[in-house]
């Protein structure tokens, strides 16, 4: 019987001839040198996100580089940013201003092409970070996700990896370099425009060289000085620069010739410094350096300030915070064959073992022992508030039950889309997140994304499907009220809108409440805690708070919750 031929399959056959011509991933995906576009893809909504990516001329794949992160301003882009960390602005030439010669370069057309860049031996990036929408949440994400995705091309000295940025770029750097110091081996914000809630984390600097730089005539100058004077108090070492009779383009100073690169060249992260002082009021920013937040109130600051006295001595004070671990492995003041002498707000504290440095707070004190959260405890990824249902993938559900009319469905239909428009200050803000009917909700969905359900249990089947599991739901006949809330389920969240949507406008239009990046709806949602039922428009709140740390409702919150009339309670 002859014998049948054998066929190897494709990618087996592409496999042996790689190995047979040694042939590495890195050099499958080798990218010129210099200035170029690169993407990487956002579980977010699925989408490929760019950025821009500067690679060193004679590249050598085989060292380890530091790594630049650049973050934009307001109505700026990726391609724009990385021309701008490399000092490099939109051509005017000596005559541009001369009738009939060619007019200053807009950022438009300066985004069209690459100049020349002075050579520096660094990689540098930059995120497009979905535009004008600030660096929380889903752009805050997208930096995370470029740098990972250039650890899986490029070989990374995570030593030392920087961070800078312009005007609403600057208040990124500020708001990620103190929120994850430990990912940084030194900071450069320009002309900054901080979110809220960033300058109670000015401690976090600790350990962290800053350069700040402001031009006198900024509209932000009032604000940088306010930094300076923080980070005179905090930070490791500051750098500051003032640029007399400069309005809001210190980055054309600050960026020039290079100097960036030389400064950042000076610093080394150090993951084990001889002190560690740390606040945070959310368990998705719980750890810097060698300390680790284990049970904290969010939405409550929660500090430590750790130090080594001498070798195994530590000594530490702490405000408002449940429970923590010290990961010694690897400090130069620390031996594990040794006995750790340890005080803990003012107490000594026994240690069962050098490795074993995990404390829980108790009755008595603190204690030697490992905290364990319970399985409906708040924990990172399951805290909230309610715009953590929007900082991830998410997709928006609207109800097709109750029998609605043509006209009816077609609202629901348009109000999930209305929450879906991120469009803001700065126009569309590049975020698309799917907008379903609820019983196109499939399996999937649960496993991946978060979901922001409108309706009743009435109305919204999924909302009906988790009704029993859920803490509360506004009676169908409340029609003046509105209900918002955030809910863990199956390792995500569920976002509920009953009523009148969050966005309702306010019967009293409010002023101005500084500036804003994110599309209204959006920044609605960083305002509240956990929940909110309000009568007409938020700015007519029948009650707001905090679930307590087993998702509970508060007994106070309860109370008021129950006595207005269109609430049921689980």
């Amino acid at each position: 019987m002859p014998m049948k031929p054998y066929f190897i399959p494709r990618f087996i056959f592409v496999l042996i001839l790689l190995t047979i011509f040694g042939v590495s991933s890195a050099y499958c995906q080798r990218l010129k040198s210099g200035p170029q576009d690169l993407s990487f893809f956002s579980g977010v909504d699925d989408t490929d996100q760019p950025y821009a990516l500067y690679i060193p001329e004679n590249f050598d794949e085989s060292k380890a580089y530091p790594l630049v992160v650049f973050l934009h301003g307001a109505w700026s882009n990726h391609r724009l940013g990385l021309r701008r960390l490399f000092g490099v602005g939109n051509s005017q030439g000596y005559d541009f201003i001369k009738p009939g010669t060619i007019p200053y370069e807009t950022d438009v057309e300066a985004s069209r092409y690459w100049p020349p860049f002075r050579p520096v031996d660094y990689i540098a990036a930059a995120p497009l970070a979905r535009g004008t929408a600030g660096y929380q949440g889903v752009p805050e994400q997208d930096v995370y996700d470029m740098i990972d995705d250039l650890k899986s091309r490029f070989l990374i000295d995570e030593d030392r990896v920087y961070l800078t940025g312009l005007s609403m770029g600057g208040g990124g750097t500020l708001w990620l370099g103190l929120t994850r110091p430990d990912v940084w081996a030194a900071i450069a914000p320009v002309c900054p425009a901080p979110p809220d809630g960033t300058a109670e984390l000015a401690g976090n600097a600790g350990n962290l060289p800053v350069h700040l730089f402001i031009g006198d005539k900024d509209g932000l100058y009032g604000t940088a000085t306010e930094w300076k004077a923080r980070l005179e108090e905090t930070a490791l070492s500051l750098d500051y620069v003032e640029y007399p009779g400069v309005g809001h383009n210190s980055w054309e100073w600050a960026y020039k010739d290079g100097f960036i690169f030389d400064w950042f060249s000076q610093f080394k992260r150090d993951l084990y410094p001889e002190q560690v002082k740390f606040s945070s009021m959310w368990f998705r920013y719980n750890k810097a350096y060698w300390v680790r937040f284990d049970d904290l109130v969010p939405g409550e600051m929660a500090t430590i300030d750790a130090r080594f006295t001498g070798n195994n001595r530590i000594e530490i004070q702490t405000t408002g915070l449940g429970a923590f671990t010290l990961n010694l492995a690897g400090h130069p003041m620390f031996d594990a064959a040794r006995k750790v002498s340890l005080t803990v707000d003012g107490r000594p504290v026994s240690v069962k073992s050098a490795d074993a440095v995990s404390f829980t707070k108790t009755k008595g004190g603190w204690a030697n022992r490992k905290f364990t959260p319970g399985l409906t405890a708040k924990q990172p990824g399951g805290e909230g508030p309610i715009s953590a249902a929007v900082a991830g993938s998410h997709i928006y559900v609207y109800g097709t039950g109750g029998n609605p009319s043509r006209e009816e469905l077609d609202a629901r239909r348009a109000q999930a889309a209305a929450a879906a428009d991120w469009t803001g200050r700065g126009g569309r803000i590049m975020v698309f997140p799917r907008v379903i009917a609820d019983k196109d909700v499939r399996q999937s969905d649960y496993v991946t994304s978060n979901l922001v359900l409108f309706g009743t249990r009435e109305t919204n089947a999924v909302i009906e499907k988790f009704a029993d599991r859920l803490p509360m739901h506004l009676n169908a006949e409340a029609e003046e009220y509105g209900l918002v809330y955030i809910y863990p389920m199956n390792r995500h969240y569920l976002l509920i809108n009953s009523g009148l949507p969050w966005w309702t406008p306010p019967e009293q239009e409010a002023g101005q409440q500084g500036l804003n990046f994110m599309g209204a709806k959006i920044e609605m949602l960083k305002k509240y805690g956990d929940f909110i039922l309000f009568h007409r428009s938020p700015d007519n709140v029948i009650r707001q708070g905090t679930f307590d740390n087993e998702w509970k409702i508060k007994e106070p919150d309860a109370a008021a919750l129950q006595s207005s009339g269109v609430i049921s309670l689980q």
